[in-house]
Formats: structure tokens, C-alpha cells, sequence
């Protein structure tokens, strides 16, 4: 039986909520219906208002699951594979078994797809898959295992939308562009872009979830080099007098600061995960993230302080083979900039759980646990409690002990 519960009867615009889906081959997405987006205040507009012919009745919902916010959140990224497959017992049982206690389970990937089936008749079922086949049956073992959730939803990185919707993307000779890994983005000064995601970020709060972490929040890299030479559009933020620069902050920061205000009603705290450089810098000048604005929006900010990240960087020629270094100086730079905020969030840092052999023309630095720990061991010294750990592949190391550091500070 689901673990739901109705708080309170809204209305939304059938619209906002991508009605018109359809798929094409290898590709599900919206297919071009004309979306307006809708405020929290229209949304609970009374239904004498409401032309009922155009809207969409719905429930605002809640979850009734029994999950507890952890003494510090210690927590593991797991794709949606994992979660739904073998792995998954495998990771509880290092959670159970260590000092972990969270868990950041895709929602929405990388290349756009949900990682479950969305109810039949959802506006979202096209772009649903059966990666987690039964999310009732996840939610509950991690609520009878104590485990933490948080959803991930990738935002502005998502070549189904682009595909379907190349209107809402950046285009080249009339083709949707992508990176050098064949990726497409979605374009963040579309506020259609916004609603799309917001409505996923709603639905995995009504699943369940404790924490909505938005990822790929911000334009393509290096972005500066090419916005003059593809076509897209910038709504709302065309005659802004600003540099296109500062336009793209503004669109960035916008939109971290309305989905945090449409998700205000549901029981769910809100982070965004940001690039570690992003700190160290006013602003960057192509992906538009600005730490301090985007900190000021959220509840979490999670920094992706990966070392094999970074070039030579805070006096360190090669950041990979120096995590604690690495760490340790950017810790202090963030509590620097976080410190000047009037209300700074939690910081919770993304660590390296990984090797980076990409890095080396010869041998590979290898990343086990004395690195893993050297990381972790940065952040307590710093006074920061919580961290995520990154593994693509979600093979974590085995043997690290992470309260490394703070059992001898305290």
C-alpha cells in the first residue's frame, strides 16, 4: 500500500506539465506543446477560478515514510541501475555495516530518462524506465534499513529534450549541438526547461525522498568560447543590460531560486551540486554559477571537490595525487565565502572514490583507502561533517573508516 498521504488540493495547468509527450525512436520526450509555467500562487488559485476544461486537478502530496535526518549525512551516489539490480543489497550492506547512512539514488539521469515508470497516464510515462521496477519496494527497505534518501535530478544536461525539443537546446547549422561526448544540453533561460524539471523534482518528493539535489545545474563548459555562434534563445533575459555573462548567472540562479520556492509546500530540503572551482572565483564566466548566489538559494550546497578535477590549483601541481591538499585548501576557501553569507546552507562536498588514469600517460595514481580517507579527514579538520562519495560505477572502496579524523577531534 502506498505510503502517501493528500495534504492539500491544488490545481496545476495541464500544460506545465508536459501533457503533450511523445516518443520518437531511441528518444522519449516532450513533443512541442505550447507549455506556460505556473506559479505556487496560481497553482492554489480556488477552483471557482479555474477554467476546469484547461486544468489539471491534483493533489499536493507528502510522504508518510519514517525517515530521520542522520547526526551528519555520510552518504554514496547509486544510479538508478543500481538501485533497481544486484547492487543493490551490496551497497545497504556497506551502509548498514560502516558509518554511511545516506543514500543519492538517481531519479533523473544523465541522458535524460526517469529511472522508474511514472504511473500510467503520467505525462512523464515516455520518458520513464524500468531501471528501479518497483520504487514502493526500494523506499521501504531503505526506510526499514535506516538509510537516507536523496534524489538526484540532472537539470540542464539532457539529450532527450534536446532531441524532441531542439527549440529548447543550443543548435548549430541547424543541428542540436553537442560536446565532445556527445551530450546535449537543454537551455536555462527557457523557464519551460524549469517547470519540466521542477514537476520530476515533485513527484520523487511524493515518492518519498528527503532531499531533491539537482546536478548539471548550468550551461554547457566552456560556453564563453561558443555562445555567439549558436542559435538559442534567451526569453525573459534577452534586453537584461548585462553581459551575456551575467545573463547566464542570472538564469542559473533563477531557477535554483524558484524550484526551491514551488518545492516550499513539499517536506524535502533542497541542494544543488556545483563546481569546486565555482568557490574559488567571482563567477564562471561560461557555465554560470555563482557560488554565493546559488548558496543563498539552496539548503545544501555540494561542492564536486573531485582532485583529479582540477589543474594545477592552490600552489599543488598535480591536485590527484595530493587529496588531502587538495581538500584541505579548498575547505578553507569555501568556509571563507560561505562565511560572508548572511544564511549560508550546509556544505556537503562531493569526494573521490575513484582512479583517474585519463590523467596519466604512464602508471595511475590509485585511489583505495588512504586517499579516500585523507579527503574526509580534510573536511572534519575543517569543520565540515557531512560528504558525498562519487563512484560512477558504484564500486566504493572497501576498509575506510569515515569518521576518519573525527573521532580524534572530538
Amino acid at each position: 500500500m502506498r505510503k502517501w498521504k493528500s495534504l492539500v488540493m491544488t490545481c496545476a495547468v495541464a500544460g506545465a506539465a508536459f501533457v503533450g509527450m511523445g516518443q520518437a525512436e531511441e528518444v522519449r520526450a516532450e513533443d512541442g506543446a505550447d507549455v506556460t509555467a505556473t506559479s505556487h500562487k496560481e497553482r492554489t488559485t480556488s477552483l471557482e477560478e479555474i477554467d476546469t476544461s484547461q486544468q489539471l486537478s491534483r493533489f499536493l502530496i507528502t510522504s508518510d515514510y519514517d525517515f530521520t535526518y542522520p547526526d551528519a549525512v555520510r552518504g554514496l551516489y547509486v544510479t538508478g541501475h543500481s538501485a533497481g539490480g544486484e547492487k543493490f543489497d551490496g551497497l545497504i550492506d556497506l551502509i548498514s555495516s560502516t558509518s554511511l547512512n545516506s543514500m543519492v539514488i538517481d531519479v533523473k539521469e544523465d541522458y535524460g530518462n526517469i529511472t522508474y515508470a511514472p504511473e500510467e497516464g503520467s505525462v512523464y510515462e515516455d520518458i520513464g524506465t524500468t531501471y528501479i521496477s518497483d520504487p514502493e519496494a526500494m523506499m521501504e527497505r531503505l526506510e526499514q534499513e535506516e538509510i537516507y534518501p536523496i534524489a538526484r535530478i540532472v537539470v540542464f544536461k539532457d539529450s532527450i529534450l534536446a532531441e524532441e525539443r531542439p527549440d529548447l537546446s543550443f543548435q548549430e547549422n541547424g543541428e542540436v549541438w553537442t560536446n565532445g561526448g556527445g551530450d546535449a544540453f537543454v537551455n536555462p533561460f527557457e523557464k519551460e526547461v524549469w517547470d519540466y524539471n521542477v514537476e520530476i523534482a515533485k513527484m520523487a518528493a511524493e515518492m518519498g525522498f528527503k532531499e531533491i539535489q539537482f546536478d548539471y545545474v548550468r550551461f554547457p563548459e566552456g560556453f564563453e568560447t561558443r555562445d555567439e555562434d549558436l542559435e538559442y534563445t534567451m526569453g525573459d533575459y534577452a534586453d537584461l543590460d548585462m553581459d551575456n555573462t551575467q545573463k547566464r548567472v542570472e538564469a542559473v540562479t533563477d531557477f535554483v531560486s524558484y524550484a526551491r520556492e514551488e518545492l516550499s509546500n513539499y517536506d524535502v530540503d533542497v541542494s544543488v551540486d556545483i563546481f569546486g572551482y565555482a568557490a574559488t572565483i567571482e563567477e564562471t564566466p561560461g557555465i554560470g554559477q555563482n557560488f554565493s548566489k546559488i548558496s543563498e538559494n539552496v539548503d545544501i550546497i555540494s561542492s564536486m571537490i573531485y582532485p583529479s578535477h582540477w589543474g594545477p590549483y592552490f600552489g599543488l601541481d598535480n591536485p590527484d595525487e595530493e587529496p588531502y591538499a587538495l581538500v584541505d585548501e579548498y575547505s578553507q576557501v569555501e568556509n571563507d565565502v560561505l562565511g560572508d553569507l548572511d544564511e549560508p546552507p550546509l556544505s556537503r562536498p562531493w569526494l573521490q572514490d575513484f582512479s583517474a588514469p585519463w590523467l596519466y600517460s604512464g602508471s595511475t595514481f590509485e585511489y583505495g583507502q588512504a586517499e579516500v580517507e585523507a579527503q574526509i579527514e580534510a573536511l572534519y579538520e575543517n569543520g565540515i561533517d557531512e560528504f558525498l562519495l562519487w563512484n560512477a560505477n558504484n564500486t566504493y572502496t572497501e576498509g575506510v573508516d569515515y569518521l576518519k579524523g573525527k573521532e580524534e577531534e572530538e
